[in-house]
């Protein structure tokens, strides 16, 4: 997908996508929300309380950079969010956010390191995500998470919603689904290896992989 991906195709894909995490079980009920960036500057949006595994490409809400609602249902309340790293990162052109089982289950945990939630220990975490800061926890839809995400949003790909679940960033739709898939896989890992004694990557492991594409 590029960006110059025509709107039918964005909706097409958006919903191909939100059905493809449903049925695989990142995401349950009316949790969660994606959003890219279309070529005339708005946004595509999932609406507010819609199932990712039902979604309708006709009833997908627009909605311009200022917030504002311009046709199809209406937005997630969590794509205020999704605007502050927009506005804030040029580079990130979809955002997906869900509440999926391994990465809500590690932001519910005490201790974590709040600039970098999983500590390297595969290749293609490093390559896909880098590091997983931590936002503390604010209840869903308070205007906190979009100003801490606004202002860390070139920090990484990733971020960990304490005690909520993950939101990552991409170069389109379908290069922030894999992104999310990683990153789901390294924290079901992690909670699978904790309290064993793990080989981590290494400084110069890591700063090898960063000069590498996944």
């Amino acid at each position: 997908m590029t960006a110059t991906l025509s709107e039918q195709a964005l909706r097409d894909t958006m919903v191909m996508l939100g059905a493809s995490l449903f049925a695989r079980g990142y995401a349950t009920g009316g949790a969660g929300n994606l959003s890219a960036k279309l070529p005339d500057g708005t946004l595509l949006a999932t609406p507010t309380g819609a199932s990712l595994g039902r979604l309708d490409p006709a009833r997908l809400a627009k909605v311009s950079m200022s917030g504002e609602h311009l046709a199809g249902d209406r937005p997630s309340k969590e794509v205020a969010f999704h605007l502050a790293i927009y506005h804030n990162n040029p580079a990130c052109q979809a955002v997906v956010h869900l509440h999926c089982t391994y990465l809500t289950a590690l932001s519910c945990l005490e201790g974590l390191d709040p600039t970098n939630v999983i500590r390297p220990f595969t290749p293609y975490y490093v390559m896909r995500i880098g590091q997983l800061p931590l936002i503390p926890y604010y209840r869903p839809g308070d205007v906190r998470i979009g100003e801490e995400l606004g202002r860390r949003a070139c920090e990484g790909n990733a971020f960990l919603l304490a005690n909520h679940g993950p939101v990552v960033l991409g170069k389109d739709l379908v290069d922030a689904v894999n992104n999310m898939e990683e990153l789901e896989e390294t924290a079901r890992l992690a909670l699978l290896l904790r309290g064993q004694p793990i080989r981590y990557l290494s400084e110069s492991d890591i700063n090898e992989l960063k000069r590498v594409k996944p």
